[in-house]
């Protein structure tokens, strides 16, 4: 696994990638860490690069969609539910109860919300897009700040447009 650091304007961010895909991305402080294993070596790699280009042009609002082999590790239901956020399309948003249902498991709200919590490609794997049936932010693992930065960059949130806001 070859990994690397690298900017964004949500904080830094870990990528690693194997010769099956990308696997990990991971903001700076993340609420459900990814430890490196052994295996794992800082390093370049043709698709770390091109992670880092699409994720580049998608901060730029150049980019909706990404074009990368991905191979995130998870339970059979984990990667059910994230194959199904990769369908929430870019400046959408829809709740954990609506993504149960995509999966044909309306029951299932809160372990779709786990399964969301552990998405190890966030941003290219959409959990950002998950708000909560009555419309609020709820937890992401980047932080909300970050969530709220991603949505307003994508249109499904209105820019904040309180001239004092960060003053406060």
């Amino acid at each position: 696994m070859t990994f690397t650091h690298i900017d964004s304007p949500v904080g830094p961010l870990l990528l690693a990638a194997d010769e099956q895909g990308l696997r990990v991305i991971e903001f700076h402080a993340p609420r459900h860490p990814i430890p490196p294993g052994p295996h794992w070596r800082r390093g370049d790699h043709e698709l770390l690069r091109a992670a880092q280009a699409q994720l580049d042009e998608y901060f730029a609002g150049t980019r909706h969609d990404f074009d990368l082999p991905l191979a995130p590790q998870g339970t059979a239901f984990q990667c059910e539910v994230w194959r199904t956020l990769a369908s929430i399309p870019y400046g959408e948003t829809i709740s954990y109860a609506q993504l149960a249902a995509r999966i044909g498991r309306p029951a299932a709200v809160r372990a779709v919300g786990a399964a969301n919590g552990r998405n190890p490609l966030p941003i290219v794997l959409p959990c950002h897009r998950v708000i909560g049936s009555d419309g609020d932010l709820t937890g992401f693992g980047g932080g909300l700040p970050t969530k709220r930065f991603l949505l307003t960059l994508e249109g499904a949130l209105p820019v904040d447009d309180d001239l004092f806001a960060a003053m406060n």
